[in-house]
């Protein structure tokens, strides 16, 4: 291995830990506002108990989030510095603005959220919590900013005194068509995410209170309302954002195949220009010789994702590749298909698997049910169920 290889492994690594963090407390923080707000509205002690329970894990999962991000940017420094030195002036001013707008307002009043309980007014607290939220989620977007500069580069030109990128327009950049739409698909993610991370986690509370053996702690009075409104919560924020991710991924598709079109090929396993381009379900391919022997496919769905027809044109792998071959010399400009394609469908796959989830989770909990439950929420005997399938 080069230092090249190395360089990407590194980055790689740390940037997939960073974001196993960073979508759940960006879902997260609405929802522990949204608890809190409930809590202010209600006074009702289990969305207190919610509040304060979640909000624990959130606090855990920020600071991580934070941790990982720090180490991340050194690397663009350390491991690109070629690239951060001719980009920097217009790549670093979206993550300044992240820094100095973004997070330091969530910091600011995520700190004030933590020391404040009992120290400020009722609807100050909360909206520290709320203040929160939105700098997460305005964080998201600048950070988000910066990477579709990168896929859709706009509002800069190269100074020809200093051979570097010159930022000329921050609102283009900010407005960037890459940079909206894949904000509305992440965030829409971020939301899948945490929903199911809400769902998991009061599962598993109610099954411990099933599973209660006659020696253990008896639970608090509240305990079984409150993880059972949360765990619906959790399926509902999943089935919504669901919806959100399949409607903002059509429209990151049809800007790939503007923007991006050897990704989209690439993923797809697309090696040829195609009209009314099949959407490939499962594919065996050569990739030295550009072709698969076997590709499961559903007719015309790839080109209505791409084109908004069933018989779009779709460029193909080795198409593209001859066009920039054309515009910017020799070279091999297609990325790691392999693990491009399974990737995409391991994304989707759990997306899917997600909301399907959510779906049979709501049915199951409908009308007061719960399954291993009886309807007034005591534990169901042993082989049955007060409303649903036994077996929470």
């Amino acid at each position: 291995m080069d230092a090249l290889d190395l360089a990407r492994w590194q980055f790689g690594i740390t940037t997939i830990y960073h974001f196993l963090f960073v979508p759940l407390t960006i879902g997260l923080s609405v929802i522990v506002a949204s608890l809190q707000t409930a809590w202010f509205r209600t006074g009702r002690e289990e969305y207190l108990r919610a509040t304060k329970f979640f909000g624990k894990l959130f606090l855990i999962n920020f600071a991580m989030g934070v941790v990982t991000g720090i180490v991340q940017e050194f690397q663009f420094g350390m491991n690109w510095s070629a690239y951060s030195t001719f980009v920097g002036d217009v790549f670093g001013a979206p993550l300044a603005m992240e820094a100095l707008i973004a997070f330091f307002l969530e910091s600011t009043f995520i700190g004030l959220w933590i020391f404040g309980w009992d120290r400020l007014r009722r609807g100050v607290h909360l909206a520290c919590i709320w203040a929160a939220a939105i700098g997460s989620n305005l964080s998201a977007y600048f950070i988000l900013a910066a990477n579709a500069w990168m896929r859709n580069p706009v509002g800069y030109e190269v100074d020809r005194a200093t051979g570097r990128a010159r930022l000329t327009d921050i609102g283009a950049v900010l407005t960037n068509p890459q940079a909206w739409s894949t904000y509305a698909h992440v965030v829409a993610a971020a939301f899948l995410i945490a929903g199911l991370f809400v769902a998991a986690v009061s599962a598993w509370k109610l099954m411990r209170e099933r599973w209660r053996r006659p020696g253990d702690a008896t639970p608090h009075p509240s305990e079984h309302t409150l993880f059972r409104k949360t765990l619906r919560t959790g399926f509902l924020v999943t089935l919504v954002a669901g919806v959100l991710v399949i409607a903002s991924g059509d429209h990151q598709a049809k800007l790939a195949a503007t923007y991006e079109p050897m990704k989209l090929a690439s993923a797809e396993a697309l090696w040829q220009t195609e009209e009314s381009a099949g959407f490939s379900l499962f594919a065996v391919g050569d990739v030295q010789g550009s072709r698969n022997h076997i590709n499961v496919q559903i007719p015309g769905v790839l080109s209505f994702l791409a084109t908004g027809s069933p018989w779009g044109p779709v460029q193909g792998i080795e198409n593209v590749q001859a066009q920039y071959e054309a515009l910017y010399g020799p070279g091999d400009y297609r990325p790691n298909i392999a693990v491009l394609y399974w990737a995409f469908r391991l994304m989707m796959g759990l997306g899917l698997a997600g909301v399907a989830v959510a779906t049979a989770g709501l049915w199951l909990t409908r009308g007061g049910r719960l399954p291993g439950f009886t309807r007034d929420g005591a534990p169901a005997p042993a082989g049955g169920s007060g409303g649903g399938p036994t077996g929470a």
